[in-house]
């Protein structure tokens, strides 16, 4: 559970966005949709390789540029 201190005299909306960054932080939200579809250990993988090979080929580009 997320507890956010509120001081005396502080804005909500203040309060607001702290809770909004703890609970981002927390990844609660990236772990529910993983959840909702089960995905094999072997395409996982392939999408991170995929993930890799993208990011390698932007930063080539940009450095030859």
């Amino acid at each position: 559970m997320i507890i956010i201190p509120v001081k005396e005299g502080e804005n909500i909306e203040r309060s607001l966005k702290k809770f909004k960054r703890k609970f981002e932080k927390t990844g609660t939200v990236k772990e529910l949709r993983s959840r909702q579809a089960y995905m094999k250990p072997s395409v996982k993988k392939r999408h991170q390789y995929l993930k890799a090979v993208y990011i390698q080929q932007l930063q080539d580009k940009a450095e030859n540029e």
